[in-house]
């Protein structure tokens, strides 16, 4: 589990690197899929990953405005700014967690119980899906993407004797 958010993290530092010599009307530009554009998606991301946990740290949830963040830098900033509280649950998790049942009452009224592990999955591959979309969006600029090799990223350590 913390493997993969390692590697979401790094990507997502990597995407944040690549947006710095990207126009702001690029970066703001409405796209067709995901949640709008560039910098849209990578807010909701983030938005998505700390909303996740908290709910399930049993804490309010709340949605952040993208209008408040419209530039690269105040979206990193959010993204610092959530990121300490994230880190520390996702490297507090150990096995007694996985199975844990999370209830959710949809706004129809109807209860959903999902266990904690699969939300915790659901939040890494929710990273992945619009990491593809800004992928997309890259080459239709002209830019080559962000690598999403999970390879040589030095996420695990070897120790070679």
């Amino acid at each position: 589990m913390q493997t993969m958010f390692r590697y979401n993290w790094l990507v997502r530092e990597e995407w944040y690197r690549w947006c710095e010599d990207v126009p702001a009307e690029e970066l703001l530009r409405s796209r067709t899929g995901g949640v709008g554009g560039i910098l849209h998606t990578l807010f909701h991301i983030i938005d998505v990953e700390w909303s996740w946990i908290r709910v399930l740290q049993g804490k309010s949830d709340f949605q952040e405005n993208f209008a408040n963040y419209q530039t690269l830098e105040k979206v990193r900033a959010l993204d610092q700014a959530f990121r300490g509280d994230v880190e520390n649950f996702v490297l507090s998790w150990d096995a007694s967690m996985e199975a844990r049942p999370f209830y959710d009452t949809k706004p129809d009224g109807s209860e959903a119980i999902d266990a904690w592990g699969e939300i915790m999955r659901h939040v890494i591959a929710h990273h992945i899906h619009h990491a593809g979309q800004l992928s997309v969006w890259a080459r239709e600029i002209g830019k080559k993407p962000v690598s999403a090799n999970v390879i040589g990223k030095g996420l695990i350590d070897i120790s070679v004797k």
